[in-house]
């Protein structure tokens, strides 16, 4: 239950449908008890080009559609809705400095507090006729680096950074991150958190930069610095059309399990694959390319891969995959680790970090063995060979980069797994 008392009961979600510059009213969502209930607008429907918010959760048809059991909203519309960073963000002005009690705003108050330029092609007013976009501010990043970190310290944010900071709340994740512009590109750029013990927004470039080379598809990212020298990650958005007002819409595969937001650990990437053959385009490929992400994030020491750092593009029709994000190396002593998501199916709650567990279960893929070790052998060639271009790249010192290698991969990845002669050049 929450706290906030003067909470609004109503907001009216709007859409900006496929190729369209500006977006129009789709229906209403109202409080009901602990629920948030969604009915499309009559002229919405009656729309030729109306799509569906996204099928089966919210299918485009007349009358009242609750959450599934379990649920306080549809996945869906939390797809578009602040996470951790944003929350704080929204708390920190509504609520005043230091602040933590995410429960104490209602879900309506984070979803018509936080800025307008929100992942995905949803955004949410209080007027059904008047189109209002929140979030217009704009900072230098140096400015917005420093305001983050008052954030963080829970020290008040003066009023104009504040207004700003506000702009980038309805982007998901934990970390400290702001919007930007850069040309006709629409940026995320994401800082160091004060908490940080080593360089994680390097380790995010480093893992970003060598997906890419490893073959995957993955979000363009620079790495610059910020607020006295501090390393800022600028990612650029796959859901803004470059030169265009036009959106697209995604969902996250939390959204596509059909999962609550409070069991993540229910999510498998087996299951997921088995949606892309139901349900996506292009399904063969798709299915490759997932599987190359799982093994890109164990041999990356990337073990925040959970469902909401994966998606798909969603036209009304079918649904796309979108390229990879929020791949970052994590540090860690020991050997033993596992993923977000199971890489096997509930019956088998395969989660280890572990490449020849990956590939014992490439069937559940539609990839047979060999396939799937010729994608990880090439992935580790890949590393070995563009390692020290990547973390010059990086800027890494040396006693950093080694730090890294340790990761990338952890011995425990390679546990049970032998590389091709081929490969690994008769070694």
């Amino acid at each position: 239950m929450t706290s906030d008392g003067g909470a609004p009961q109503t907001a009216f979600v709007w859409i900006w449908l496929p190729g369209a510059e500006e977006p129009v009213v789709a229906g209403r969502l109202d409080q009901r008890a602990d629920q948030l209930i969604f009915g499309y607008g009559r002229s919405y429907q009656a729309r030729s080009d109306a799509i569906s918010i996204y099928e089966p959760e919210l299918p485009l048809r007349p009358g009242v559609i609750e959450p599934p059991d379990g649920f306080e909203v549809a996945n869906c519309i939390l797809d578009a809705g602040p996470d951790s960073w944003g929350r704080r963000v929204i708390i920190n002005k509504l609520l005043g400095p230091g602040q933590a009690d995410a429960g104490a705003l209602s879900e309506l108050t984070y979803l018509l507090s936080s800025g307008s330029n929100r992942i995905g092609a949803l955004d949410f007013q209080g007027s059904p006729t008047e189109y209002r976009p929140r979030g217009e501010e704009t900072a230098s990043l140096e400015d917005l680096a420093r305001a983050s970190d008052l954030i963080q310290a829970g020290e008040p944010v003066p009023e104009q950074l504040e207004a700003a900071l506000a702009a980038g709340s309805s982007v998901g994740g934990a970390r400290p991150k702001v919007l930007l512009r850069d040309d006709d590109r629409q940026m995320i750029a994401k800082f160091e958190a004060l908490t940080d013990s080593y360089p994680i927004v390097r380790g995010e470039f480093l893992a970003m930069r060598m997906a890419s080379l490893c073959g995957l598809r993955v979000a363009p990212v620079r790495l610059t610095s910020a607020g006295g020298g501090k390393d800022v990650l600028l990612v650029e958005r796959f859901d803004r059309i470059r030169g265009t007002r036009r959106r697209r819409a995604m969902v996250s595969a939390l959204t596509l399990l059909g999962i609550p937001e409070m069991a993540p650990r229910e999510a498998s990437y087996a299951r997921l694959a088995q949606i892309i053959r139901e349900r996506f385009r292009d399904p063969q490929e798709t299915l490759r390319e997932l599987f190359a992400r799982i093994t890109f994030n164990i041999l990356s020491g990337n073990t925040d891969d959970h469902a909401r750092n994966h998606a798909a593009f969603w036209d009304g029709d079918g649904l796309t995959l979108t390229p990879a994000y929020d791949i970052c190396t994590y540090v860690r002593g020991g050997g033993e680790a596992t993923q977000s998501m199971m890489i096997g199916l509930p019956e088998d709650p395969f989660r280890f970090s572990q490449i020849a567990g990956c590939i014992e279960r490439a069937g559940l893929y539609g990839l047979s063995a060999v396939e799937a070790r010729e994608i990880v052998d090439g992935q580790l060639t890949a590393i070995e060979e563009h390692w020290d271009a990547v973390c010059d790249e990086a800027g890494l010192p040396q006693q950093t980069r080694a730090m890294f290698r340790r990761m990338f991969p952890h011995r425990y990845a390679l546990e049970g797994f032998t590389r091709s002669e081929v490969q690994s050049g008769g070694r």
